[in-house]
């Protein structure tokens, strides 16, 4: 890891004294060029130049941050509307699912409704079966009785 930041630390050191190297010879041939062509102005000039300079350098700063509010501007706005998709597609699916919920509620309520019905079918069918029990218990001691005294009249 050290190495890497070394080897990085070097080319960029290396990559510096290349542009201080470019950059001196750029000056020499500035100096030339300003020697051999070299115009006089008064200082009111001088200072016209200078100011017109400055501002143009001012200029170029400010159109540069505009490109790059222009840029976080359109980011901005893709992802607005990247949220307003996702929005509309979470609106959707909670639409979908409270139609489900009520759907399953519905389902949930007619089964329950279902199951009393057969409740109380099989509660009816309990009371019938209950009483057919009770009159087979009394036909059955009826039928006792009666065989009872049959069976003492035939013994007499």
């Amino acid at each position: 890891m050290e190495e890497r930041e070394e080897v990085k630390g070097a080319e960029r050191w290396t990559t510096a004294i290349g542009n201080l190297t470019e950059m001196a010879s750029n000056l020499d041939s500035l100096q030339k060029l300003l020697i051999k062509k070299a115009v006089y102005v008064d200082d009111e000039t001088f200072a016209k130049a200078s100011l017109s300079s400055e501002q143009a350098r001012s200029i170029k700063v400010l159109e540069q941050r505009v490109e790059t509010l222009e840029k976080e501007l359109d980011a901005a706005i893709s992802a607005a509307a990247r949220a307003r998709n996702e929005k509309r597609q979470a609106e959707s699916a909670q639409k979908a699912a409270e139609l489900r919920t009520i759907e399953i509620t519905k389902e949930l309520e007619n089964t329950s409704k279902v199951f009393e019905l057969h409740m109380e079918e099989l509660c009816a069918k309990q009371q019938e079966i209950s009483k057919r029990d009770k009159e087979i218990k009394l036909l059955e001691a009826i039928i006792k009785t009666l065989g009872g005294r049959e069976s003492l009249n035939t013994d007499r």
